[in-house]
């Protein structure tokens, strides 16, 4: 049985993928307590892996892509059976994880690491893609994980002024790696 905190038809408004549709299916709990998390991943239902595959189709309809997210989507060791169901479903799975519990994942899912406290080496090398959340600074210190990336994601926290600014400067000093990744389903006003 999974935990489940919801799961909500919307686009994806970060990242490389800004602008897809994609059917959000966010897991409860999480194995970090970030100061600046603006998420409610608590849990609020449990459900079956087909129970969990049939909402998305009730929800998503044929939307391809299905965003697991949390939390930490992979905390919970049903993930990889709901990844495996949902690529047999036909979808197209992309997980966001903050990389520190290592899983192997079928090469087809796509797999966005926003590193917090620590990563885990092995799910960084994995990563497709890398979000940095800049919070008064550029965490650096996680930028050796992520040497195979040509390009690296900047999110300034809470999509603040003063975190804009530092992520901006930081991309002009760096253009060939690094680029502005904003909340952009925020300023929409959508989840």
């Amino acid at each position: 049985m999974l935990q489940l905190s919801e799961i909500f038809y919307s686009i994806q408004g970060e990242g490389t993928w800004t602008g897809t549709p994609a059917v959000f299916v966010r897991l409860a709990g999480c194995n970090l307590s970030c100061d600046f998390c603006d998420t409610d991943y608590s849990l609020k239902s449990i459900a079956s892996v087909e129970g969990v595959v049939r909402v998305v189709g009730e929800t998503g309809g044929s939307c391809p892509m299905v965003i697991l997210t949390g939390g930490e989507p992979l905390a919970q060791v049903e993930t990889l059976a709901l990844i495996e169901a949902l690529r047999h479903d036909g979808r197209r799975v992309h997980i966001e994880s903050n990389g520190t519990i290592y899983a192997t994942l079928p090469e087809d899912v796509w797999l966005c690491v926003s590193p917090k406290e620590r990563v885990d080496p092995r799910m960084a090398a994995r990563a497709n893609e890398a979000k940095l959340i800049v919070d008064e600074r550029v965490p650096e210190e996680h930028l050796p994980h992520f040497e195979h990336l040509q390009s690296i994601l900047l999110q300034p926290e809470g999509n603040k002024q003063r975190n804009v600014e530092i992520a901006l400067a930081y991309a002009h000093a760096h253009p060939e790696r690094f680029r502005l990744s904003l909340q952009t389903h925020k300023f929409i006003g959508v989840r």
